[in-house]
C-alpha cells in the first residue's frame, strides 16, 4: 500500500514539473516573440473581448433605430455626442453595430472554420490511413470541389438553400473543408507510415485511437497555422458574401454589410472626406484582424519550423 502511494505521488510530482516546464517554454517563446507577433496577439484579444462582451460595451441595441439617419461623426457635427460615430441610413448607431458585428463576424467565422476543420481534417486522416479505394473516392471528390471557384459555388448554394446563418455556416464549412483535407492528408501521409504507428496497427488499435493518439498530435503544428490562415480567408468570405447581400442577414450587425450600406457615400467623398467614413470603419475593421492573425500565424511557423533567428 505504501509503495502505491509513493508511485503515486511521484506521478503528480511529475506531472506538476510537466505542466512547469511548458508553461516556462511557452513563457520564453513569448518573451522572444517579434513586435509583429505581439501586435497580432494584443489586436486579437481586443478583438475576442469586445465580441464576447458586445451586450455591454454597446451603447444601444443591435437593431435599434432612432429618430434621424444618416448622421455625421459626433466630432465632426455638433449636438450628435449621443452617437459618435453617427447613424446609418435607417437610424441605427454605427458604434453599436460594429461592436455586434464583431460578435456576429467572428463567431461565424470561428464556427465555420472549427467545423471544416473538423471536416476535412477528419476526412483527410480516414483517407490516409484506410488507402487505396477510400482514399481515391475522398480525393477525386476534393478535386472536383476544388475544381469549382469557392465565391461563385458558395453564391450559387446560398441562392438555392436561402442565406440563413446555419446554410451560410455549413456551406462555407464543406467548401472551405477541401483545403484542411488536401492539407492535413498531404502532412500525415508522412508520418502514417512511420514504424509506431503501424506497431499500434498491428497491436489491433481502431481507427479512431491511431487518429487521435499517433497521427494527429504529430500533425499538429502545421494545423494550427493553417486554422489562422483559414479563419482569414473564412472571414474574408462572409464579409464578401454579405457585402453581395447573400451573406449574414440583416437585422443582424455585418461589417460586409456595413461596408455596403455606407459605400454609396464614396462618390461624393471630393466635397466632405468624413462620408468615406461609414464604409472605412468596418472594411478597417476586417482588415486589421486579418492583418494580426496573419503576423501570429507567421509568428508561429517560424516557431514550429524548427528555424532560428540569426544574430
Amino acid at each position: 500500500m505504501s509503495e502505491e502511494k509513493t508511485y503515486s505521488a511521484a506521478g503528480e510530482v511529475a506531472q506538476v514539473r510537466l505542466r512547469r516546464s511548458r508553461w516556462e517554454r511557452t513563457r520564453i517563446a513569448l518573451g522572444k516573440a517579434p513586435i509583429s507577433a505581439w501586435f497580432g496577439m494584443i489586436v486579437i484579444a481586443f478583438y475576442a473581448f469586445v465580441a464576447i462582451f458586445a451586450q455591454f460595451l454597446a451603447p444601444f441595441g443591435e437593431a435599434e433605430i432612432f429618430a434621424k439617419a444618416d448622421l455625421p461623426w459626433a466630432m465632426f457635427a455638433e449636438g450628435q455626442a449621443q452617437h459618435f460615430f453617427g447613424t446609418d441610413q435607417i437610424g441605427r448607431d454605427t458604434l453599436s453595430r460594429l461592436i455586434y458585428g464583431a460578435q456576429n463576424t467572428i463567431g461565424i467565422a470561428l464556427t465555420t472554420t472549427i467545423l471544416s476543420f473538423l471536416i476535412g481534417g477528419s476526412l483527410g486522416l480516414i483517407a490516409v490511413i484506410s488507402g487505396s479505394w477510400v482514399d481515391q473516392i475522398l480525393s477525386r471528390g476534393v478535386d472536383v470541389l476544388m475544381s469549382i471557384p469557392s465565391l461563385i459555388f458558395a453564391l450559387m448554394l446560398l441562392s438555392i438553400f436561402g442565406s440563413s446563418i446555419p446554410s451560410l455556416i455549413m456551406i462555407i464549412a464543406v467548401l472551405d473543408s477541401t483545403r484542411v483535407f488536401r492539407l492535413t492528408r498531404s502532412v500525415a501521409a508522412n508520418v502514417v507510415v512511420m514504424d509506431y504507428v503501424e506497431a499500434a496497427r498491428l497491436r489491433g488499435e481502431g481507427l479512431g485511437w491511431v487518429m487521435r493518439r499517433e497521427i494527429l498530435p504529430n500533425i499538429m503544428p502545421p494545423l494550427v497555422a493553417e486554422f489562422g490562415l483559414r479563419f482569414s480567408f473564412v472571414f474574408l468570405t462572409i464579409a464578401a458574401l454579405s457585402f453581395l447581400g447573400l451573406g449574414i442577414q440583416p437585422p443582424t450587425a455585418d461589417w460586409g454589410s456595413m461596408v455596403r450600406d455606407g459605400s454609396r457615400f464614396i462618390q461624393f467623398v471630393a466635397y466632405d472626406w468624413t462620408l468615406a467614413l461609414p464604409s472605412l470603419l468596418p472594411a478597417g475593421a476586417v482588415a486589421l484582424l486579418t492583418v494580426a492573425v496573419n503576423f501570429v500565424v507567421d509568428w508561429f511557423l517560424h516557431k514550429t519550423s524548427g528555424l532560428r533567428d540569426e544574430h
